[in-house]
Parts: structure tokens; C-alpha cells; sequence
């Protein structure tokens, strides 16, 4: 975040390229207005948001989905946050879960922003809403500006379908969350997508051939 001189708080992407990738500007300031909304309806989060490509033909829908002032060709990607947020206390556990989420993706944003495959488009699109467990195919398609059958062509082209780069990136996450021995295995579960601790750790045996706990003591 950036604290400015007028008192406006910024959290600001600081990619050397985002117009290579707006998609994922969008898809990220999205994933914060989505949450803060979702678990806190009746409290302002997000005020003002700027990006520096330029409006795209969905900027209309854009407008709707985050309903806030939205500018096109700003000089820089930041979203505008209320102030009050800096002093608020979370009692939720999920907070610091978020946190972890949130340093986690910063890395493999990063890394995948290098990339020109679709996979790694796909990737950085599924990322933000890893911690959901109705994601669809068609939403992560829409958020790139094709159809389903075009993507799915596409990454057969790449030897690679959605259903195989979904679970690859859970297995990824969860074992990164799992081997640095921060987070629980159910806040794990929680974060990478699934509902149900006990669909998780079956789901990590699969990956791994081991348990959760087992894969941590090793």
C-alpha cells in the first residue's frame, strides 16, 4: 500500500508491464472489491480504482462489476482504499490466511506475468479466486476475451486442459502453504478450494502420496 500526502491510501501494482496482461490488473483488484464485499457488505473497502491500459470494450461491464470510480489510461494500476482499514483489527482467522494468500500470489504473479503462454494466463486468472470452490470454466474464458471452446482449443495446443492446470495449481499452493508450516491444513484446504477438509487431504494424497501432516514433518 501506499500512504499519500492528501491522506489517500493506495494499494498500487507495481508490474514493470501491466499492459502486456490487463486481464490481470482487472482479475486482481477484483478479487480485493470481491472479498472485502463479501465479508464486510456493510463497510466501504474500495473508493476509486485507476489502470493505465487503456478502456476496453467491456468497460461497461466493468463499471457494473465494481461499482466504483473507474478510470482507463490513469498513470498507474491502484486501487483507492478507505483509510479506516488501516486501523481495523480482524478477529477472523481467515485474515491472516488472507495475508498468506496475498504474499504467495505477489510471487507467483510475478512469475507467471514472464510467461506468454495461455497457461500462464490461465494461471493468473485462476489464482485470485483460488480459495473458491465454484470456479468455471467459462468465467476464467470470459476474463480472457474468448469462448470456451476457443480456450480449450487453445490449451490443447499446449498439450494441457483446464481441468489438469486447476489441480496442478491447487497441488502447487497447497504444497507450498503445507510445507511452510504456517497455516493449518484446514486454512490450507480453505485457501487452495475446498470446502471439505476430508476432499482435501484425499486430494493431497493424490498429489503427493502422502498426508498432509506427513508431507510437513518431512
Amino acid at each position: 500500500m501506499n500512504l499519500y500526502g492528501n491522506g489517500e491510501v493506495w494499494i498500487i501494482d507495481n508490474r514493470p508491464n501491466p499492459n502486456d496482461f490487463p486481464e490481470l490488473t482487472e482479475t486482481s483488484f477484483c478479487w480485493f472489491v470481491g472479498e472485502f464485499r463479501r465479508h464486510f457488505p456493510d463497510r466501504k473497502f474500495a473508493l476509486a480504482m485507476d489502470v493505465t491500459h487503456p478502456e476496453p470494450p467491456h468497460a461497461a461491464l466493468c463499471q457494473e462489476i465494481y461499482d466504483l470510480p473507474l478510470r482507463f489510461g490513469a498513470a498507474k494500476n491502484g486501487l483507492k482504499t478507505n483509510p479506516e482499514w488501516l486501523t481495523q483489527e480482524f478477529e477472523d482467522t481467515n485474515a491472516y490466511v488472507f495475508g498468506v494468500f496475498a504474499d504467495k500470489e505477489d510471487a507467483l504473479m510475478a512469475a507467471l506475468e514472464a510467461e506468454k503462454t495461455l497457461r500462464a494466463r490461465v494461471e493468473s486468472l485462476l489464482l485470485p479466486r483460488l480459495h473458491r470452490s465454484d470456479i468455471t470454466a467459462e468465467s476464467i474464458a470470459s476474463g480472457l476475451g474468448m469462448s470456451r471452446q476457443t480456450m480449450y482449443r487453445r490449451l490443447r495446443d499446449e498439450d494441457v486442459s483446464f481441468a489438469e492446470i486447476l489441480d496442478a495449481l491447487r497441488h502447487r499452493m497447497a504444497a507450498d502453504y503445507i510445507g511452510a508450516r504456517k497455516i493449518s491444513v484446514n486454512q490450507t484446504a480453505y485457501l487452495v478450494g475446498f470446502s471439505e477438509p476430508s476432499s482435501f487431504v484425499r486430494a493431497f494424497k493424490r498429489w503427493t502420496g502422502m498426508t498432509p501432516a506427513r508431507f510437513r514433518a518431512t
